[in-house]
């Protein structure tokens, strides 16, 4: 009934497909963490009232994360061609997507650091702060895990906006749903593997936001 159904759809090149994106997916997911997370702690620090507050620091910090933000992800795999090729040798496969995948993905969630970082009550670190705790101490014993719940549910929606930018990067031959839905799909009019692609990342969008919820509700009730 599947081949009656859907005629033009292998099944072993839908799993190499899905296999890609999950690569992608995770691997830019965790690159996105370190990235995004490093720039939301110095946005943070070094805002009014920060740790290290810093005027120029922060404007800096602040101007990176809002320019990459503003650049839409299609011309910003175009843009970042030749530090692609450059990094990696290639601009084509799963691989190449990546860089692309996580300086696009860092910024938008270094602001959602910011805010979680923002809503960690200041009487907390205050008094932290009096009982001659290092900066150190204040950072990885107070604000991050004070703010895991909003962090994890933060990298949660960097993920499955990850996850769209997987299928617009197969636009550009990265491999993955997107490439086989719009080249073995579209092009060739073969409507029932766009279908299939389509139904296959919605449930990849599915399972982060479920695994997601469930972290940080666990996170949230310690």
């Amino acid at each position: 009934m599947f081949n009656q159904w859907f005629p033009n759809v292998r099944m072993e090149d839908m799993i190499t497909a899905t296999n890609e994106t999950l690569y992608m997916t995770l691997v830019s997911v965790a690159g996105t963490f370190v990235l995004g997370l490093l720039l939301g702690l110095l946005l943070y620090l070094t805002g009014p009232g920060g740790l290290w507050a810093n005027k120029t620091l922060n404007w800096i910090t602040a101007s990176v994360v809002n320019i990459f933000r503003a650049i839409p992800f299609i011309i910003l795999i175009l843009l970042l061609f030749p530090f692609t090729d450059f990094l990696l040798g290639t601009i084509r496969g799963p691989q190449a997507a990546l860089p692309a995948l996580i300086i696009g993905g860092a910024p938008f969630y270094a602001r959602l650091v910011e805010i979680a970082l923002k809503e960690v009550d200041k009487g907390v670190v205050e008094a932290a702060k009096s009982m001659g705790a290092k900066y150190s101490t204040i950072i990885f014993k107070v604000l991050l895990p004070e703010s895991m719940p909003a962090l994890i549910s933060g990298i949660t929606v960097t993920a499955i906006a990850l996850i769209g930018y997987t299928a617009v990067a197969g636009a550009i031959g990265s491999g993955g749903l997107g490439d086989f839905a719009y080249f073995y799909g579209f092009q060739r009019s073969n409507f029932d593997v766009v279908f299939i692609c389509t139904i296959l990342i919605i449930l990849i969008v599915f399972i982060f936001q479920f695994i997601g919820d469930a972290i940080s509700r666990k996170l949230d009730k310690r």
